[in-house]
């Protein structure tokens, strides 16, 4: 397929279905008006079978439904995809398929998650872990690293509009392709990796920025999109760390302008750009993550 331009997808805080303004005070006292995110319920059928009610700014319902399918494990690589169908109205999607799947099995297994949003795993949450083998070959520069995290932050976005919101980054070296926001990560990670899906984009070369917290779940979401490498702004769980280590998976945090920790996959990390090198991110886009 041809090359992604950078942004191909990115956030569009201007659209109005988005954001409301509403009124209240601030710490003196004092009226003031603001713009808050709007949340949508979702819920998503597979086939015949309703499987979840999702909380998400639904701006793009048909990625969000075939990457949650696909990374709660209830979507096999080779299920064909017939059809999927949005109705605004009804606040529903339906993901259908050319074959019966599994989602029975993966329905008497539920998990609650530590992602926002009440995110849910089914089944066995390292049922295709151990199976993946991630590239031993990809490399990150601390160069790109710099200039991805720059780039990334002063992009226009919800979260600098209204806040209260997460944004995951698929990114290739120093350009980012593919700009997710919503009110939960998982929901963000989810619609990255229905859009790799259904645009045939493989992981092997790619690297996964996220806002939210390096937890067990964004790391096994990562190894089963077999993406490399992952980069956040925010902290690291220790079992976040252990499967990393496990998966061999490249876990860098705490990456805000030309700082970072990595507690996993160190080697893939090439250092041609020392922290006191190049030109920071302005002061204005700083808290993009920070929190």
């Amino acid at each position: 397929m041809p090359k992604l331009a950078e942004f191909t997808v990115k956030p569009d805080p201007a659209d109005p279905r988005l954001t409301e303004t509403v009124g209240g005070i601030d710490e003196n006292g004092q009226p003031i008006t603001t713009s808050v995110t709007v949340e949508r319920p979702l819920t998503l059928f597979l086939n015949s079978r309703e499987i979840v009610t999702m909380m998400t700014i639904c701006d793009y319902p048909d990625y969000l439904a075939v990457g949650y399918l696909l990374n709660q494990n209830m979507l096999a690589p080779d299920d064909r995809i017939t059809g999927v169908e949005y109705d605004a109205d009804l606040e529903a999607v339906v993901v259908r398929t050319e074959r019966e799947t599994d989602f029975e099995d993966k329905l008497a297994k539920k998990t609650q998650t530590s992602g926002c949003a009440v995110g849910t795993v089914f089944g066995d949450l390292m049922e295709k872990f151990d199976e993946v083998e991630l590239s031993k070959t990809a490399r990150l520069r601390t160069s790109e690293l710099y200039a991805l995290v720059k780039k990334i932050n002063m992009a226009p976005s919800l979260y600098l509009e209204a806040g209260a919101i997460h944004g995951c980054v698929l990114c290739e070296g120093d350009r980012p392709l593919i700009y997710m926001e919503d009110v939960g990560r998982h929901n963000a990670v989810d619609k990255i990796a229905g859009y790799m899906y259904l645009h045939a984009i493989g992981g092997a070369d790619k690297v996964f920025y996220t806002t939210g917290r390096l937890t067990s779940e964004m790391v096994i979401k990562c190894v089963q999109m077999e993406i490399p490498i992952l980069v956040s702004r925010s902290g690291f769980t220790a079992w976040g760390v252990s499967l990393a280590n496990k998966a061999g998976l490249t876990l860098i945090g705490r990456a805000r302008g030309r700082r970072f920790v990595a507690l996993a996959g160190q080697d893939r990390i090439v250092f041609d750009a020392g922290a006191d090198t190049g030109e920071a991110e302005p002061q204005s886009a700083r808290r993009k993550g920070a929190r």
